[in-house]
Parts: structure tokens; C-alpha cells; sequence
């Protein structure tokens, strides 16, 4: 195993980072690229943060299973297999295996600091000056100090949960950490929210046969998104099984933890559940963290304030990632944090870099999956005015679902969201199968800037459900 320190081994560091995940990593391992001292204190003997141990690594792989499933189930005998019957995950089993492997990723993260020359400090990391971060080791007895010329704060977020005084009861449930610490398959689940993590989770639980209730406050899911997106999801995770309680809020949630708990609703509906979850959103992790006695200021929701640079207003004291609550996403952590260590220890080519947070594309593992990039509808039209907009969109079952019955055909449905009369794309919304990994492209065509024009002038790759975009009039 890689060595762990438990002290300091230089009067200061180059840079000392708070934060062991995604983005912590990314500027820590940069900065040592370019020859500097390096010390990353993280709280947990697990590297790798939200993403890597109760986030998008372990999520996808239980998508997968879900997808697998769905096949399985709903679309192998249109292609003509025989005597599949009705597969039966083992929760237990593929959690075992798929923790596993998330230890595997940990280790890989930890050999990588001793290979760069990064130092590992395990304990709790708290400002104690704007130059020196204390470090509690795990038993909480021993402390010692890091003294460095740069500190970056890259502690991340944790989920929102409401207390009981708010809600009677709450606190029988879980929050989307304790989806992963979940030993057995819930037989009946209520998930409490309507944004992504909420419909992720939800559709998890549906496509792999638990009983799943999403209770949410609106009358679709994903209200940030594109309306299109939400209007395509929310009747569809309906006509799939999964039981949407709209507006309705949670007025308590009666039982026994462990047992059967009923939730209440707001309209006096009772909700008989083994589990409920709440995914009512995510919070910056920045308590005890010394930001008052370092001066570092942070906004009414706690999160980091920090400038396009990711300077917090304290010099030489630096935030990325989710606690300074701007795109809640992994590899805008990484992006950040890789342009500030660059900035910071680069040469003279990277002395203004920073991360563009425009048109960042992102994903959401739905059933279908999402992705989009850019403005929303909405978001476009208020920025440009009604007039200077266009919308090209279709709607059609992909090729895949041609053998498959049709109340089975999943939805496919494109958008592009274009402004002014050189009709440059501001806006991609898509969801249907292979959505997700069709984004990531398209991303980079409205990250350059890219026109309607740009786009009919790409030849279609056939037979594809993503030529579509190519083919719009």
C-alpha cells in the first residue's frame, strides 16, 4: 500500500489541498507535475470523494444493471431470444462485487499520489490561518500542522436532509449515501425529489422490480431542464411503473427504522414503503472547516465564494469543485482544479487560465438517458428575445426498438435550440438510448461556437438515432 503521512516532512509546502476527491486529486496531482510539494488532507481512508465512492461511478454500474434488466425482460424477445424468463438480480451479491471495485479505484488513487510525488495525509483538514491547515488525525487525538504558500479547498457537498422538527419522521430515511449502503433490495421505496439524483435512483429501483413511489412537488421532473426533457421523462417513468406523486410534499413519515414506514403526504396520502429516500438536493461540506478564522467568506447557502480564477477572497486561498456550488459535476471539479494548479505552477502560456463554465454538457441516467448542453428553451429566449430564436426538434423511436412491441418503444426526442440569424446553437436537449454518450461530442461543436448551418453540413452516420441532429428542418 502506498504510504499514509502523519506529518509533516517539509517547514511548508507549495500547496497544500483540502479534499481528497475528483477535483482535489486533479489539482494536486497537477501541481505536482510541475515539480512542486504537495500534501492532500482527506478526512476518509477512501480517495476518490463523492464520485468515485457514493456517486457517479457506483451509480452507473447499478444504471447498468437496471438497463441490463429492462433488456432482459422487455426487449429480448423481440430480437428472438427464448427461455430468458424472468432474471432476478441479486442485490447483495453485485453490491459485494461492485464495492469491490470501487476499493480497487481508491487504491489507484492513492498509488498515483506516491508515484507524483503527492503526500496522502489522512485526518480532518480545518484552516486554522490563511497559510497553515490543522490536520486531526482519525482517532482524534493527534494534530499537526501543514503550512503552505497555496491552500485550495476542495471538500465537496453532502446530501440535504431534512430534521425531524421540519418533518416528524424524516430521519427514518435515507439520503443517496445510504442508497450504496443499501445490504438487500428494498421490495417497496418512496424517493423524496424531482431533480436528477432523484430520478436517477427511481429509475434505478423501478427497472430492477422494487415497488417505487417518486414523490415530488411540481408536475414533472427535472425542472431546471429544457421543458422538452421534462415532458418527455415524467410520462414516461410513469407508463414504466414508477408510482409519481405530484405536487405533493411530505408532511411525515410514521414506523419503526428497519421495518415498514408509511410516508404521509401533504394531500393525506399514506405511502406504505420498506425504504424511503430523500434526494431533495446537496449542501458544501464547509463546516468546522476554519473559514472564519481564515477570513474566507461564503454565501447564505454556505457555498465557497470564489471569482472566475477560483480565488476565494482571501489571497493564496483557493475553492473548486462543489463547495463552491457551481456545476455540482466531477469533471468540472477536475477541469477547474487542473487550469488553477496550471495558473498557479505552470509556465507563462497558463498564467490566466480558468475554467469557461459555459456550456458545460452533462448527463443524467434516466430511463431514458439525457443529455444537453447550453441554454434551455426558457433560458434562450430571455437572453436573446422570442424573435431571435428558432427551434428545430423531432421526435421517433430509435431503429433498436423496431423488433421491440410498441408499448415498449422507448422515446427518443431531440431539440436544438439555435440564436440569430447565423443561427448559432445556444441550446442541445436529447434524450433516448445512447443519448448520454452522443452529448459528449455535440458538446464540443457548441463549446466552438457552432451553427445550424455547421451542422446540416455534417454527413450523417447511418443507421444512428444522433444523425438525427445532423437532419433537422
Amino acid at each position: 500500500m502506498p504510504p499514509i503521512f502523519d506529518k509533516p516532512t517539509t517547514e511548508k509546502y507549495d500547496y497544500v489541498v483540502i479534499g481528497g476527491g475528483s477535483g482535489g486529486s486533479g489539482t494536486a496531482r497537477r501541481a505536482a507535475m510541475y515539480g512542486k510539494k504537495v500534501a492532500v488532507v482527506e478526512a476518509t481512508p477512501y480517495l476518490g470523494g463523492t464520485c468515485v465512492n457514493v456517486g457517479c461511478v457506483p451509480k452507473k454500474l447499478m444504471w447498468n444493471a437496471a438497463d441490463l434488466r429492462d433488456r432482459f425482460r422487455h426487449h429480448a424477445a423481440g430480437y428472438k431470444f427464448t427461455n430468458l424468463g424472468d432474471p432476478t438480480f441479486d442485490w447483495g451479491a453485485f453490491k459485494t462485487q461492485r464495492d469491490a471495485y470501487i476499493r480497487r479505484l481508491n487504491g489507484i488513487y492513492a498509488t498515483n499520489f506516491d508515484k507524483e510525488g503527492v503526500e496522502f495525509h489522512q485526518g480532518f483538514g480545518r484552516l486554522t490561518s490563511p497559510n497553515t491547515v490543522e490536520v486531526t488525525l482519525p482517532d482524534g487525538k493527534g494534530k499537526y500542522a501543514l503550512t503552505a504558500d497555496h491552500v485550495t479547498i476542495a471538500v465537496g457537498g453532502q446530501p440535504t436532509l431534512p430534521s425531524d422538527e421540519e418533518i416528524p419522521g424524516a430521519s427514518l430515511g435515507i439520503d443517496s449515501d445510504g442508497f450504496f449502503a443499501l445490504e438487500e433490495q428494498p421490495k417497496r421505496v418512496a424517493v423524496i425529489g424531482a431533480g436528477y439524483i432523484a430520478v436517477e435512483l427511481a429509475g434505478v429501483f423501478n427497472a430492477l422490480g422494487s415497488e417505487t413511489h417518486l414523490i415530488i412537488r411540481g408536475e414533472t421532473v427535472l425542472r431546471t431542464f429544457d421543458p422538452i426533457l421534462q415532458e418527455t421523462l415524467t410520462p414516461w417513468m410513469e407508463h414504466t411503473g414508477v408510482h409519481i406523486h405530484k405536487g405533493s410534499k411530505v408532511a411525515r413519515v410514521d414506523g419503526v427504522k428497519g421495518q415498514a414506514l408509511t410516508v404521509v403526504t401533504d394531500k393525506g396520502d399514506k405511502i406504505e414503503v420498506d425504504t424511503v429516500l430523500w434526494a431533495i438536493g446537496r449542501h458544501p461540506s464547509t463546516k468546522n472547516l476554519g473559514l472564519e478564522k481564515a477570513g474566507v467568506k461564503v454565501d447564505e447557502r454556505g457555498d465557497i465564494i470564489v471569482d472566475n480564477y477560483q480565488n476565494t477572497n482571501v489571497k493564496n486561498i483557493y475553492a473548486i469543485g462543489d463547495v463552491q456550488g457551481k456545476w455540482l459535476l466531477t469533471p468540472v471539479a477536475i477541469a477547474a482544479g487542473r487550469r488553477l494548479s496550471n495558473r498557479l505552477f505552470g509556465p507563462e502560456k497558463h498564467k490566466n487560465d480558468k475554467l469557461d463554465y459555459d456550456n458545460i454538457p452533462t448527463v443524467v441516467f434516466s430511463h431514458p438517458p439525457i443529455g444537453t448542453v447550453g441554454l434551455t428553451e426558457p433560458q434562450a429566449r430571455k437572453k436573446y428575445g422570442d424573435d431571435a430564436i428558432k427551434i428545430y426538434k423531432t421526435s421517433f423511436k430509435s431503429l433498436y426498438f423496431s423488433q421491440v412491441d410498441q408499448d415498449l418503444k422507448e422515446p427518443t426526442v431531440y431539440k436544438l435550440v439555435v440564436a440569430g440569424p447565423e443561427e448559432k446553437v445556444v441550446g442541445v436537449h436529447i434524450i433516448g438510448q445512447g443519448s448520454d454518450e452522443a452529448m459528449q461530442g455535440f458538446g464540443v461543436a457548441v463549446k466552438m461556437g457552432a451553427t445550424k448551418e455547421d451542422f446540416d453540413n455534417t454527413v450523417a452516420i447511418h443507421p444512428t438515432s444522433a444523425e438525427e441532429l445532423v437532419t433537422l428542418r
